[in-house]
């Protein structure tokens, strides 16, 4: 069910609170036992009615990125060192008891002066306060009310929206859409709208975070509450991943599913639906939004429902067969389907008639064409009935992006985009080609999917597959989020069946990448192609921008060849581009390694990675980046 759309703009006065007392709406009074503590360096306005004021004179009413800075007062407090574990501990201890207390005006002015006490920068105190333990959650609600209302530092105010990001309801929305537009608090005040009121969150995410003049008309309307100017803004913007980058803010922002209700025959405004809803199963980067859509499965319905309006162009039906396997196999399989539904929708988009051929004077069109042709019936094709495991390899629209992921399903249900969420599985080079997912006799942990940004950054998602008896089984989970996955059992005659089913199935390779998967195995099997020239396999593959060029890279180790390599001394990345010449992929590998019997890669290759100094040292140039 989506969140309650109650309000779209900031408010242009001061809300009036429906339950709030007049004690509760008049500034914190200093609690008796703290008289005499110094109210000097406090601005004698709310942050409330300075955001408001701000937005009053900011001309045109435009919110700065990141919003508007805060008042002036004194220096951030720094207290370098600390840990979390002794940040939580402190303001638990000073911030318990008042948010216990049942008057909220005496506890709003304990914690203005408790948390000054603190010396802690004011996110730092935010953040140790959305898990600080409350043992009377309606005082707490009470005095976080009154924080955000009245409150005059940055850190009392944070405290505020802290406490209203647990206990919040949607009379709150209004006053934390005002705090949101200060610099600092849009990204844990938008956090604190999700649940309440998506609309309001995904308004003030794009008017403060998203540095994107393209949204400027479409936030104008939705302010003007114009739905047919939303409508035609929406269809509008440009489809770039500078702006639909944010897709799900962007369909809750301009109430697509309301849209989609009242015009269902749009031809403009379902074609833009399908590629948001696309956008949001995008699994390569974070979590896939489609999951926090709440109106996706109506969205989906809709779309499908009226797709046979859509003009039988290419781009159109590279985006409904884009759709149809994010509806098959991608982050979409786990909405909460009513029985039967995605398979329906499946089933009506596998009867829509295929469009005219592409143009052959456009050089994209015949790649495109050719992905269509190797993918269009995966998507609508019935898994056996009791199937437990199956193994799908996804390459999305070459026009899009040339990504390609390995596709766990188990009892027909995609296992990374529910267990980890923050990347899309492993490459067929990685999981298949190297035989990782078969079961041996020794249990072996194997990586099934790495963060968009490096496991060093954001981690990676693990499982352990080992044979027991007549069964496989997947358990040892590592890195998932979220609890602990259940153990995974396969009767393995059908697992090895499976395993061995997909790492022989090429079908869905494109000829690049079929002779790197080439070169790569003549690599494995005569390794001293590269050593013999001081050089160590980093991988073999495509170009993501020229998907139609071969690419090899590799490590130039000076000693490796005489196994004298000093790990300590410079080294150097480099990357050789082989272009396509039209011949077939067995030919095109075959000439690569022939290439590296006679000549050091070196000659012809370019340094990629290392460092100017080991380039120095060892006579390459380094690369100048425009």
């Amino acid at each position: 069910m989506s969140a309650p759309e109650e309000r779209t703009t900031a408010p242009a006065s001061r809300p009036s609170p429906p339950d709030a007392s007049p004690s509760e709406t008049a500034p914190p009074q200093t609690a008796p036992s703290e008289a005499a503590a110094p109210e000097t360096s406090s601005p004698a306005t709310s942050l409330h009615d300075y955001a408001l004021f701000r937005h009053g004179i900011e001309p045109g009413g435009r919110v700065p990125p990141r919003g508007y800075p805060l008042p002036d007062g004194p220096p951030e407090p720094s207290r370098p060192g600390l840990t979390l574990a002794e940040a939580r501990e402190e303001v638990t201890a000073a911030l318990a008891g008042p948010l216990a207390d049942p008057d909220p005006v005496r506890a709003a002015a304990a914690v203005h002066l408790r948390v000054r006490s603190l010396r802690m920068p004011h996110r730092t105190v935010r953040s140790c306060v959305t898990r600080l333990p409350l043992t009377d959650e309606a005082a707490a609600r009470r005095t976080g009310r009154l924080l955000v209302r009245t409150g005059t530092t940055p850190a009392a105010v944070g405290v505020g929206v802290a406490l209203l990001g647990r206990l919040g309801a949607a009379e709150d929305v209004p006053w934390l859409e005002v705090i949101g537009l200060l610099k600092g608090f849009e990204r844990p005040v938008v956090a604190a709208l999700d649940p309440l009121d998506r609309r309001a969150a995904a308004l003030l995410m794009l008017r403060t975070r998203v540095r994107d003049d393209a949204l400027v008309p479409l936030l104008d309307a939705v302010d003007a509450g114009d739905d047919e100017a939303v409508r035609a803004a929406l269809t509008g913007l440009p489809t770039g991943p500078r702006t639909l980058g944010f897709s799900r803010r962007i369909a809750e922002a301009s109430g697509l599913h309301r849209l989609l209700r009242a015009r269902p025959r749009d031809p403009a405004l379902l074609a833009r639906a399908a590629l948001l809803l696309h956008r949001m199963a995008d699994q390569h980067d974070v979590r896939a939004e489609i999951l926090d859509y709440g109106p996706a499965v109506d969205a989906y319905g809709t779309v499908v429902s009226h797709a046979g309006l859509l003009a039988p162009t290419p781009d159109h039906r590279a985006l409904l067969l884009s759709l149809a396997l994010d509806l098959h196999s991608g982050p979409a399989v786990l909405l909460d389907w009513p029985p039967g539904r995605r398979e329906a929708l499946l089933e009506a988009l596998g009867r829509l008639p295929a469009g005219p051929p592409p143009d052959g004077g456009d050089t994209a069109a015949p790649r495109r064409a050719d992905w269509v042709a190797r993918t269009g019936r995966l998507p609508f094709r019935r898994p056996p009935i009791g199937e437990r495991l199956r193994i799908e390899v996804v390459v999305c629209d070459p026009d899009d992006r040339a990504e390609v992921e390995t596709r766990l399903l188990v009892d027909g249900r995609p296992l990374v985009p529910g267990l980890f969420g923050m990347g899309a599985g492993e490459s067929p080079e990685l999981l298949l080609h190297t035989g990782r997912l078969r079961a041996g006799a020794e249990p072996r942990e194997v990586r099934l999917a790495e963060a968009y940004c490096t496991e060093g950054c954001c981690g990676a998602l693990y499982v352990t597959i080992r044979r027991d008896g007549d069964e496989v089984v997947w358990g040892g989970w590592r890195g998932a989020v979220g609890p602990p996955p259940p153990e995974y059992r396969f009767d393995a005659a059908a697992y090895d069946a499976e395993v061995e089913r997909a790492e022989q199935d090429h079908t869905w390779s494109w000829p690049a990448r079929s002779a790197a998967r080439l070169v790569a195995e003549g690599l494995r099997d005569r390794p001293g192609l590269l050593t013999r020239w001081d050089a160590l396999r980093n991988w073999v593959g495509t170009a993501w921008d020229e998907p139609d060029t071969l690419q090899l890279s590799f490590t130039y180790w000076p000693g490796l060849s005489a196994g004298e390599r000093d790990r300590n001394g410079p080294w150097l990345q480099f990357v050789w581009r082989i272009p396509e010449d039209g011949s077939s992929p067995e030919d095109r590998a075959a000439a690569v390694l022939r290439r590296l019997e006679g000549a050091d890669p070196k000659i012809f290759a370019q340094v990629r990675g290392g460092s100017r100094e080991h380039a120095e040292a060892l006579g390459y140039p380094w690369p100048e980046r425009g």
